[in-house]
């Protein structure tokens, strides 16, 4: 009874309370919550700003394959700048060969390439997509995100091509911004990386040299496509074979050394 009791004279209290709110705070309150369930509903959009940078990088890059590449990363002829011709090739994946984390690398790399390709000095760009050419990403043993900036020299007098200079850089997921991508062109800063001359080379290399990197990368694209598992019983069932072998090796020695008996 005392309790309600208590409601009856709470109840007309709160109403008079809920009038006093003036007719604009309501509003205003009605909208919030209708805005906070629509955009709760409603998957975020790029901005025009992103959009637009990645459609600007898609028509001055080009597109690395397995079967184009050679093609595609050369000094071009017909121009008549002296000195090498730089090109910065962005190195990216998908769900399986960068576990899902490369977007804020690749909105970096197109906004980069939409302030560079502005420049008359801008080197070439390219893309390179691990999720869709993972030979030619084992052949270079590249990973994304990352960036090969390379230096292809020109041709000579007598049509011999010198070694071009390459660079591996990687890049940093989650950290990595346009202003760092821009700076190794603009500022040079790719210089702070000591040229890459080990095997993986992709011109001159020592796999390069005997036709060995594409059938490496047959084999390391083969061993990730293996199961997990597998290793582990390929390894149990020789380690069972070697030790049955070492047990029945001295019990035949031991029959044979056995002496005849009458």
């Amino acid at each position: 009874m005392r309790f309600s009791s208590t409601l009856v004279v709470v109840l007309p209290a709160l109403a008079l309370a809920q009038e006093q709110v003036p007719l604009a705070d309501k509003i205003k309150g009605w909208i919030n919550r209708a805005q906070s369930y629509v955009s709760s509903a409603v998957p975020s959009v790029p901005s025009p700003m992103d959009a637009g940078a990645a459609k600007v990088a898609e028509h001055v890059e080009h597109v690395l394959t397995l079967d184009n590449w050679k093609s595609v990363l050369v000094a071009n002829p017909s121009t008549t700048a002296a000195g090498p011709e730089d090109w910065m090739i962005y190195i990216t994946g998908g769900n399986k060969t960068c576990y899902g984390v490369c977007g804020n690398a690749t909105k970096a790399w197109n906004e980069s390439v939409a302030l560079l390709s502005a420049s008359s000095t801008a080197p070439n760009f390219a893309i390179l997509d691990c999720e869709n050419e993972p030979l030619l990403c084992n052949s270079w043993a590249a990973g994304p995100p990352s960036i090969y900036y390379m230096s292809i020299p020109r041709p000579l007098v007598d049509q011999s091509s010198p070694a071009p200079t390459v660079r591996y850089i990687p890049l940093n997921r989650t950290s990595v911004t346009a202003s760092d991508i821009v700076a190794l062109s603009a500022k040079k800063t790719y210089q702070e990386t000591e040229p890459y001359k080990g095997i993986w080379h992709p011109f001159n290399g020592l796999l390069a040299e005997y036709n060995l990197s594409l059938p490496i990368a047959y084999i390391s694209w083969g061993l990730s496509k293996m199961p997990s598992w597998l290793p582990m019983i390929a390894i149990s069932f020789l380690s069972r074979t070697f030790m049955s072998r070492r047990v029945q090796q001295p019990q035949r020695q031991g029959g044979a050394a056995r002496p005849a008996t009458n």
